[in-house]
């Protein structure tokens, strides 16, 4: 969990160092082995959600990008029209008390959030994919920095969601402010979000093929979801798409599938692994991939 420190009287520049270097050397990957609920959980059903109402951006935590463990991760301007699916995990105990990445105090028994990329703070509607579940938070925090989470919950809007147990959850994050995009320090253009999100197709093709490049899929359907998918491409010509999965199967990935989804006037055809059973099996499924060079894809749900 990245943690800012309010740094001392300086100049801009020096602050912003301070800034980035806070966020990089303490940052923390929050897997739920190094975290637990209270001891003595009290009831938290009754605690309300978060109320939306837009709020300048926080004068720390939101840098033009920031890096943690490697990897350079962007903020966005605005949470205009956010929406995206993929797994939620939680923190707490271990983090109550401390400073989140706009400066404010972590507590544990409200309903917050940490999220890569939205500008902090940003007001959202969270949504339990699986047992529809929906709660409203404020992102006030930088995380997590775990291979294939999009979002990190407070314990009590994990808990209101269901996902404690389990540790995480399939869920829908949707932007419920970020119309206005206000800040306190001068307003500047930034680099759009560097993660695909999930209406989105991969925008790539299988190692050593010179076949052209997948073409744009249409939005996944809004429904409640059975059964997952990582979506790696999709392709105007089957012939291509039929290239890339044989591909991907002579390189051990096994469940991979092509599907013909007809849009106005034409076909396309998803390359995909899938059905994966569960979060364990997807993480396990994320990691071949990326082992194998391959980070450019999105989830996909039925």
């Amino acid at each position: 969990m990245s943690r800012w420190r309010r740094p001392l009287r300086s100049t801009s520049t020096l602050v912003t160092g301070l800034v980035l270097l806070a966020i990089t050397t303490s940052a923390c990957t929050r897997f739920p082995r190094d975290d637990r609920a209270p001891r003595r959980p009290p009831d938290v059903s009754s605690v309300p959600d978060a109320v939306p109402r837009e709020e300048p951006k926080s004068r720390y935590g939101n840098p033009q990008s920031y890096e943690v463990f490697g990897k350079r991760y962007h903020v966005l301007d605005t949470a205009h029209n956010y929406r995206e699916r993929g797994v939620a995990s939680w923190y707490g105990e271990k983090f109550h008390g401390r400073r989140t990445s706009s400066g404010e105090t972590y507590d544990m028994y409200r309903m917050t959030a940490a999220h890569k990329s939205l500008p902090l703070p940003t007001y959202v509607r969270v949504t339990n994919l699986k047992n529809g579940r929906s709660v409203k938070v404020r992102v006030n925090d930088r995380g997590p920095f775990v291979h294939n989470r999009i979002i990190d919950l407070s314990y009590t809007a994990a808990d209101r969601l269901g996902i404690i147990e389990n540790g995480t959850g399939l869920v829908e994050v949707e932007a419920l402010t970020g119309q206005q995009s206000t800040q306190v320090a001068a307003a500047q253009p930034l680099p759009a979000m560097i993660e695909p999100d999930a209406t989105q197709s991969a925008d790539i093709t299988a190692p050593g093929n010179d076949s052209p490049a997948p073409v744009a899929d249409p939005q996944e359907d809004q429904s409640t979801p059975e059964s997952i998918f990582v979506q790696l491409g999709a392709f105007s010509d089957p012939l291509n798409a039929e290239d890339f999965a044989a591909d991907l199967s002579s390189r051990g990935f096994g469940n991979v599938n092509v599907m013909a989804v007809p849009v106005p006037e034409r076909m396309i055809y998803r390359v995909r692994i899938g059905p994966v059973p569960g979060i364990p099996e997807l993480d396990a499924l994320t990691t071949e991939l990326a082992t194998a060079g391959i980070d450019n894809y999105h989830l996909a749900y039925e």
